[in-house]
This record gives C-alpha cells, sequence and structure tokens, in this order.
C-alpha cells in the first residue's frame, strides 16, 4: 500500500479519532507533509518509538501507541500466564498527550488480561525503570521523547531487569509489533471495567518512596556533607519536566539546606516554553539558572532533561564565570570522586568495573586504571550498558562501580537499569561539597584531574536532516566514508577503522582485521596514529547524524588547537559529500 492510499484508508475509517480527522483536512493540500506523515511506518526499533506527534503511520499518535503495545502485548501472551500476572509498568512526562498515549497503552495490554500498573502523575524515566524491578513486573513503557523538541513523544520499551530491551528481545517485540497489520483496528479494554477488575492499577507515593531511599543511601561520605550542608549553594531547575519533586527531596533528606529552585522553570510545561531546547547539553538551557547563581552566588547549578534521565552541571572557572561542563567532564569528576571515596573508606570491590560508550571520553578508562579497576565500553545508547550490568550480576566476573556515556547521563546505583540524573544530581552536589571543603571549585578540581590524567578534551558537531530525503543523505555520507575512509588527518595517519555495522576493526598499516565483540551498529569510528579519535553514528532518536571526537595533549591549549584542527578536516569532507 502506497502513502497516497495509506491517506484515503485513514480519511474513510469511520471511528477515526476526531482530531487527528481534522488534521488530516488541514494538510488536504500539502501533498509533501501528507507522504511525510505515511511514507512509512514510525519504525519501532531497540528502544521502541519515536517521532513528532501528528496524524499518519509515520507519527507519534493513539493508533501508532496501541500498534506498539499489540505487539508488546502478543509477545507477552507467548510467554506465558506469569509474564501476563507480572505485568506492565507505565509512567509518562510532560509531553503533549503523554498521559493519553500511557492510558492507550495501558488498555491496549489490559484488553490482552495483562496486568497494568499506571502512575498517577508524571514521572521520571528512571523511576519506571525502578518500578518494573520493585514490583517485579515482566515489562515497563514509558512515554516521552526526552530531549527532543516539544512536537515530538515517543514509546520505550522495557524488560523485566529494569534495563530498555536488549537487541534479540528487541527485535522478538518488534517482529510482533510488525504483524500488527491495521493499527486502526486494534482494540483496548473499557478503562472502569480494567479499574474494577483489577487489572489496571494507579502507583505513586509508595514507589517514590523507596526509590528515595535507595538513592539516598549511595551517599559516600554523609560526613562531609554534614559539615557543609549549610555552606554549598545549589540552584536547581527542572527545565519545566518530571524531576522537580524527586530532586528536591533527594537534596534535602541527605541533607542539603541551601538549595535554590529556577521559578521560571519549575512547572511542568509540555511547550518548555523559557528555553529553545529542553536539553542539558544545549548551554543555553542554562541561561535562567546562570542568572540565579550569579544573584546568590551559587557553588554548582544543576539542570536535567523531561524525563530526568540526563543531567548538566555548571559551575563558576578561574574567571568566576559559569561555565556547562560536558558530559564527559561531569562524568570524570564524579567518576573520581566515587572511588576515591571507596577506595579511602575500603569498600572499593576488586573487581569493580567502569562502563562507559564507545563515543564516551578516555579520561574514564586512565582514572579507573589509576584505581585499579577495569573499563568496558559499550555501544552507544544506555541500554547496553543495562545489558552489562545483567550481564556481569549473572556471571559474577565483576562488580558494577559506575556507567556513563558523554550525552550526560550516568549511573551509580544499579536498582535502576538507565541513566538517572536523580542519582546523578545528588552525586554531583556531594562532588561540589567535596571541593568545597577543600577550598576549592568543581572546575578547578576538573582542572586537578587534567593536571593528573592528561587534557582529555571532546566535541560534538551534529547534521539535522529531515524526512526522506534527510535520511538519503545521512545514508550516502556513511557509505562515502566506508568506500573511501580517510587514510590521513591533519598530518596524523589513521591506523585503525572500527565499523560496527561490518563487526571489523581493521589496522590500517598492517592492514589485517578482527572481529568486534559488540552487537552490530551502523556507527564508523577511526582512531590516529597518537590516540585521537572521531566517529559517525546517526542518532536513533532524531533525524540527525552525529561526529564525535576525542584529543589528548600536554596542555588545555595544545588540546583545544589540535581537537578543533580534527574537527575541521572531517567537517570538510562531510560537507563536500553533501555538495
Amino acid at each position: 500500500m502506497n502513502w497516497e492510499q495509506k491517506v484515503t484508508k485513514w480519511r474513510t475509517y469511520p471511528a477515526l479519532d476526531e482530531e487527528i480527522k481534522q488534521e488530516l483536512n488541514k494538510m488536504q493540500n500539502d501533498r509533501k507533509q501528507l507522504e511525510d506523515c505515511f511514507y512509512r511506518t514510525l519504525e519501532f526499533g531497540t528502544g521502541g518509538l519515536r517521532g513528532e506527534i501528528g496524524p499518519g503511520t509515520n507519527r507519534m499518535n493513539i493508533y501508532t501507541v496501541r500498534k506498539a503495545s499489540e505487539g508488546l502485548a502478543r509477545y507477552m501472551e507467548e510467554k506465558g500466564e506469569e509474564a501476563k500476572r507480572r505485568g506492565v509498568v507505565i509512567a509518562y512526562d510532560v509531553r503533549r498527550k503523554s498521559r493519553e498515549f500511557a492510558f492507550e497503552a495501558a488498555l491496549t495490554l489490559t484488553r490482552h488480561g495483562i496486568q497494568t500498573y499506571v502512575f498517577d502523575d508524571i514521572c521520571p524515566t528512571p523511576v519506571l525503570s525502578f518500578a518494573v524491578r520493585h514490583l517485579g513486573a515482566y515489562a515497563g513503557i514509558v512515554i516521552t521523547a526526552s530531549h527532543n523538541p516539544p512536537e515530538y513523544n515517543g514509546y520505550k520499551v522495557y524488560g523485566p531487569d529494569g534495563g530498555q530491551l536488549p537487541p534479540v528481545t528487541a527485535d522478538a517485540v518488534i517482529a510482533k509489533v510488525n504483524e500488527v497489520e491495521d493499527e486502526l483496528a486494534v482494540e483496548t479494554a473499557d478503562e472502569q471495567a480494567a479499574r474494577a477488575a483489577g487489572l489496571l492499577r494507579i502507583i505513586g507515593a509508595e514507589i517514590d518512596d523507596a526509590y528515595i531511599r535507595n538513592v539516598c543511601a549511595l551517599s559516600v561520605n554523609p560526613e562531609l556533607i554534614k559539615r557543609m550542608k549549610d555552606r554549598l549553594s545549589i540552584v536547581f531547575t527542572p527545565l519545566h519536566g518530571t524531576s522537580n519533586k524527586l530532586v528536591r527531596r533527594g537534596l534535602r533528606e541527605l541533607g542539603f539546606t541551601n538549595v535554590t529552585v529556577v521559578k521560571e522553570q519549575e512547572a511542568p510545561d509540555s511547550e518548555f516554553s523559557t528555553v529553545a531546547s529542553p536539553n542539558p547539553e544545549e548551554h543555553a538551557a542554562f541561561e535562567i539558572a546562570i542568572r540565579y547563581g550569579k544573584q546568590i552566588d551559587a557553588d554548582i547549578l544543576l539542570g536535567t532533561d523531561p524525563d530526568a534521565d540526563r543531567v548538566g552541571v555548571a559551575v563558576k572557572n578561574t574567571q568566576g564565570e559559569y561555565v556547562v561542563l560536558t558530559g564527559n567532564q561531569t562524568g570524570a569528576l564524579l567518576l573520581h570522586y566515587l572511588l576515591k571515596q571507596k577506595c579511602d573508606s575500603g569498600s572499593l570491590p576488586k573487581n569493580g568495573v567502569v562502563l562507559k560508550t564507545i563515543v564516551t571520553s578516555e579520561i574514564g578508562r586512565a582514572i579507573a586504571d589509576s584505581f585499579g579497576l577495569q573499563t568496558v565500553d559499550t555501544l552507544t545508547g544506555f541500554k547496553f550498558i543495562g545489558e552489562k550490568i545483567k550481564e556481569f550480576e549473572e556471571s559474577g566476573d565483576h562488580t558494577f562501580v559506575f556507567g556513563y556515556e558523554e550525552s550526560y547521563g550516568y549511573l551509580v546505583g544499579d536498582f535502576v537499569r538507565d541513566k538517572d540524573a536523580i542519582q546523578a544530581c545528588l552525586l554531583a552536589a556531594e562532588v561540589a561539597a567535596y571541593y568545597k571543603s577543600r577550598g576549592m571549585t568543581m572546575y578547578e578540581g576538573l582542572l586537578e584531574l587534567f593536571a593528573t590524567y592528561g587534557y582529555y578534551l571532546e566535541d560534538l558537531a551534529s547534521i539535522t536532516l529531515k524526512g526522506k530525503e534527510g535520511l538519503a543523505k545521512i545514508r550516502a555520507i556513511l557509505q562515502a566514508f566506508r568506500q573511501q575512509p580517510p587514510v590521513e588527518l591533519a598530518g596524523q595517519q589513521v591506523t585503525v577503522i572500527e565499523d560496527y555495522r561490518a563487526g571489523l576493526r581493521t589496522f590500517a598499516r598492517e592492514k589485517q582485521s578482527e572481529r568486534l565483540t559488540l552487537p552490530s551498529s551502523d556507527v564508523l569510528k577511526y582512531i590516529l596514529e597518537d590516540g585521537s579519535w572521531f566517529c559517525l553514528r546517526p542518532s536513533g532518536t532524531e533525524p540527525k547524524i552525529k561526529f564525535y571526537f576525542g584529543v589528548k595533549r600536554n596542555s588545555m591549549q595544545e588540546s583545544r588547537q589540535w581537537l578543533e584542527q580534527l574537527k575541521a578536516e572531517v567537517m570538510k569532507k562531510v560537507h563536500k559529500i553533501l555538495a
């Protein structure tokens, strides 16, 4: 069925949702927009669905949500009555239609006799992960598009361990979703009947209480907090998202008393009206928080994304100006503090492991090495870190200590199996208190790490290419780099090429290859003779391709110069392909 036939099918469907019908009518003379809404089925990938909200098979709407939920229900039915009895926990964030989508998913599942739990209010993604484990559920769903623009929403699925579905399980669920031929025909249960039968249960406070107890137990130096609780000044912004209550509660229960919340960004807001993007990776998102920081001379500014799985940290630099640390820099500070405190207290496990992604800074490996811990790389995406935690938990080969990725995602306590901004906020406050107790800022702490381990610097560039044409351009860039890989950049030879789709690591000089052990992914990484590297990766959640860069030199100035040179050379090649 081509896209025009799909449009006709939806328009003539007698029970079509009234709002969707009106949106389709508005588009009737815009063939390009209609094609983009219907030219493909919104792909249910390894992380679930994500896309713009609107009518059509290539959009997030009640019908695509029902189809995804029907596929999950069929998968669980094949797993038997125990899976249905354990059920599914569903959470949702502040975005447009999030609550509606959550209940559409719930009522699709309950129609199959599957026990379903829905949070009574907006809920952070890491709390959903915790709830799956805490309730012994078989699966979890969170309705969120994380830090995407307001017009997006999404649907992520979690397994019994509280982690996002690993590839093998995801493929099995995807197969079931793809079996659902007609998204318009998926039936849902009656909400009142589902509640009366006990299949639809509303949860909330009891989960929050258990979660906060676990998070507060992660503090590695409570005595330090007691000494510094009044002296450390914290500014916090939830950026209109889900973290407001739990971050403030966690800080309070740990003992921090000097916390100022950015009032303009405290209330949930699906339009994220005070920021261009509700993404703590975008430094502009900290504009108001920085204003607050200057007014009260704050030691640390914390900002979480809408579903509270990412956190950005801003601190004063040596000139007294607030700067937003990169995810790699924050990760290095959290990791070093955690390992040092555990080492000093004798609680650092000998078989401890640090998990990071292939595009995350190598300074983490250097820090872990100095404490005698192994670092294991995963593919980009925290689901792969969660998968490794489960693997090591079952094998006993390693004890998980810390996991992180460059895109502002961190995990300390494995009672959650996804990145957790609430855990990270509390740990970051403790780190800030530690450096203040030494008469230092966190930025000075970072400089201390650079002086010890080397001046590691990283950067990220991305190009947004929307729609059908954009997807073709992204593929063209990757194909060009595969067919004609760079041999030399800015005077440095490319010595290693890692093609994660082919599963091969090729040593350029020796002209030899070996198998990569990570799952297949459309990612390319190039390592230069001095250890610098760059990586090409299409985003799994947005219509863009990302370019990651990492260098290390003997001074900050040298690293900055080399990083800019490397980035310019690579992007010049990219723009030549697009020309």
